[in-house]
Parts: C-alpha cells; structure tokens; sequence
C-alpha cells in the first residue's frame, strides 16, 4: 500500500491499524504467490511426464485440453484442505471472488431468508433504540438431501349392522404387485442408472447409507419389471422412427458371454435416431436401441 507521507494519520491506533492491514495484504499476496508457485511446478511436471510417455510410444495421442483441465482440477483439489491460517490471509482474494459471484445463482431456486440481528438493539453508549439504515446481504446455494419414505396405505372394512354387508375399498394398482417399491422409487433408480450411469451396487451402497438393506439383485429385479412394463412404450417408439424418411443408425460391436461354449461371442447394439432439426423438420427428435 503505497500512500504519501502528509496523508498518513496522526494517531498512534489509526496507524498502527493501517500497518496491520498492510501487513494482511503484503501475506496475502505471498500466499496466492506460493499458491501459483506451486501450481506452476505441477504443472510443469505433469507436462514433461505426459511428453517422457508421448517420446516411448508414437501411438499416444497428444495431450488434449480436456485432460489438462482435469488435471488442473485435481491439483486444485489436493490444494484445497489448507491450513486455516493460510485460508485466513487470503481473505482478501476470497470476498474479491464471492462478489464477482453473487448473483450468478439461478432465479427460480426458492429463497430462505434469514435475517441475524445483534441481541442488543439498543446502543452501547448511551442505551437509546437503534433504527436500521441499511443491511448487507449474501446468498449461498444448499441442498436437501434425498429423504426415503414409506407410503402407509389403509383400507378400513366397513360393516353394515342391518345386513351384516362388508364393504372395502380396492387396493390401489401396483407396478410391481405386493413388492416394495412405489413408481416414484423405481423411476428413480432407472434415472440413477442410465441417466446418470450410476451402477446398481453404488445405488445399493447408498441406501444402505440410509439405513435401508436392499440388495443389489432386488434392485436389478426393479430394472427388469420396469424394463418389460416399458415394451410396450419402446415398441411404439421403434414403430414410430421407422417410419421416417431420414434415419441415423450406429453399430457397435460388444463381447457377450456364451455359456454353453466357455466362451465369449460376439454382439451388437444398434442405435436408431432420427433428428430433423437440422433442417426445420416437422417430426420431433427420437432415439431407440436394441440388442
């Protein structure tokens, strides 16, 4: 902090304030200087062992953007846990940053207001009311766990005292008939495990997470009912693309076991698209697949 000598303040705390600010800058500054420091020299070494591995072998593709932003990524993440000493004299930096950020989270996200008032509201000098003249405001993103249920159905009996007739409302339809889950559940494992490529053991791990003991085979026997109560849906889908003019199909080999040889043989999914957008079609985008 470079300041004239005349515009310096002639109290001894109003100064020694200014020297202790400064000195948080100046450590600041020194931290964020090692910071880059040793990001640099990472770096550089993960560029020289990616070239060593370029030089044995000429096969190996050069390094691509993506790899050196996940790299980055990955030392930003070993550097992150610092100590909270050094977390301190970069404040400075860190409110610099949340306040290029605030304001960037989306519109339509519901908003909990809280408000932290001091205890005392009235002044500490002369005990008279204070009046608000202003408030600082911060916004921060959090989340609400997914929370598990169980769904309680009751159906009463009810009896008529003349006729002794019994009546009893049915019971709601079931996807899986007498079984555990609600749709709602096995939607969402189906969305878990192909739109989210989240295997059914990691799914399994994280209800047990939640204290609910469901094997991974129950889970798989989910994703079967689901999948064959779904023909119906897909055959409609399939009979529909292939009525289109233009047609988009894909092809890829995968390696399927044959128990009765040992061995492995050969299989193939074929993907069939169709996407007019290009060219301002009239029929909406589709996409099916099959073994």
């Amino acid at each position: 902090m470079d300041r004239p000598a005349d515009s310096l303040p002639d109290d001894i705390d109003a100064l020694r304030a200014l020297a202790s600010t400064a000195i948080a800058e100046r450590d600041a500054a020194i931290a964020e200087r090692d910071r880059l420091i040793e990001l640099n020299d990472r770096l550089r070494r993960l560029l020289r062992r990616a070239q060593g591995f370029e030089a044995k072998s000429e096969r190996l593709a050069k390094l691509h953007p993506d790899q050196l932003n996940l790299a980055l990524e990955d030392i930003e993440q070993t550097m992150a846990p610092r100590p909270r000493r050094s977390r301190e004299k970069t404040q400075a930096v860190a409110v610099r940053k949340r306040r290029i950020n605030r304001g960037a989270l989306p519109a339509h996200l519901p908003r909990i207001h809280e408000t932290v008032a001091p205890a005392d509201t009235n002044c500490p000098c002369c005990r008279q009311p204070m009046h608000v003249i202003g408030e600082e405001t911060s916004e921060r993103l959090d989340v609400i766990p997914a929370q598990y249920r169980v769904i309680v159905t009751h159906r009463p009996r009810l009896a008529c005292r003349a006729c002794e007739r019994i009546v009893q409302a049915p019971a709601p339809e079931h996807l899986i008939k007498s079984g555990l889950p609600t749709e709602a559940m096995v939607a969402s494992v189906l969305v878990a495990k192909y739109g989210w490529h989240l295997p059914l053991y990691r799914q399994a791990k994280m209800l047990a997470a939640q204290g609910l003991d469901l094997d991974r085979s129950t889970l798989a026997f989910w994703v079967g009912y689901a999948a064959a109560e779904l023909v119906p849906l897909y055959e409609r889908l399939k009979a529909n693309l292939l009525t289109s003019v233009k047609l988009a199909v894909d092809e890829t080999p995968v390696p399927v076991l044959d128990p009765g040889r040992g061995q492995t043989k050969t299989g193939y999914f074929w993907a069939i698209a169709r996407d007019d957008r290009p060219w301002s079609g009239a029929d909406p985008p589709r996409a099916v697949q099959r073994s």
